[in-house]
């Protein structure tokens, strides 16, 4: 994922960005709100992470300007500890969250994984695997006819699943993205909920579509489609002799 980091301090802003790209994340910096600006106007971040107080624009102008544009990328701003009118005016702006400095480097992760999540489920409500319906916006599921109750956390774990359904989705992953955990990769909390979700989902179905996949992670199995259009009959094919 691209993100646009502001930031006018220069050694915090490597520090994050160095940060971040260990995390995975492509990053485009801007040390002024004017650079910000022209950054984001040109589009194609999956979030921004932006200061308040920044020289020639200050993030608020800057949040503001993004959203008047009807731009809908998810936005953090940093601010002061005791700046609680910025943090106001940041949120008035437009802002989806705030992080107060001094913070740590894991918070930011978290929060940023938080924004992401929920920008992807605005964009796609419904996301569909086989007769598996999730609608993330009423947060139900369905397979076929059958409603599926599922707590908070069994839901983030099937969805990650879903939207890389054929694919398996590792335990790391799923203690990154579910739990917000970035060490704890083999807590046995993941093989608890798996057992939970591979019950509600495939009891009493004929095919199985939640699979582990052993020393790996998890696979959400799009099963295969059967035609039942009956096949045409094949024709012999009758070989004359061969004539000399």
């Amino acid at each position: 994922m691209r993100l646009l980091l502001a930031e006018d301090d220069r050694p915090l802003r490597t520090a994050i960005a160095r940060g971040l790209r260990e995390a995975g994340y492509e990053v485009e910096q801007a040390s002024t709100g004017t650079s910000a600006m022209a950054l984001a106007e040109a589009g194609g971040f999956g979030a921004i992470v932006l200061d308040v107080l920044l020289p020639g624009a200050s993030g608020v102008e800057v949040c503001r300007a993004v959203r008047e544009r009807g731009d809908r990328v998810p936005i953090l701003m940093l601010t002061a500890l005791d700046a609680v009118e910025h943090r106001i005016a940041g949120l008035d702006a437009g802002a989806d969250d705030y992080l107060t400095k001094p913070f740590d480097f894991g918070e930011l992760l978290a929060r940023l994984r938080a924004l992401t999540r929920r920008s992807t489920d605005a964009l796609t409500p419904v996301v569909t695997v086989g007769e598996l319906v999730i609608d993330t916006e009423r947060h139900t599921v369905r397979r076929g006819d059958r409603a599926i109750t599922l707590t908070a956390t069994e839901f983030a774990f099937l969805l990650l699943l879903a939207r890389h359904a054929g694919k398996v989705v590792s335990r790391a992953e799923l203690m990154t993205q579910v739990w917000d955990d970035h060490r704890a990769t083999y807590s046995n909390i993941i093989d608890v909920y798996a057992s939970r979700i591979r019950k509600k989902i495939d009891d009493g179905e004929s095919v199985a579509m939640f699979a582990t996949m052993r020393g790996t992670g998890f696979i959400l199995q799009v099963p295969a489609v059967v035609s039942d259009t009956p096949r045409a009959p094949r024709r012999r094919l009758h070989r004359r002799p061969d004539t000399i």
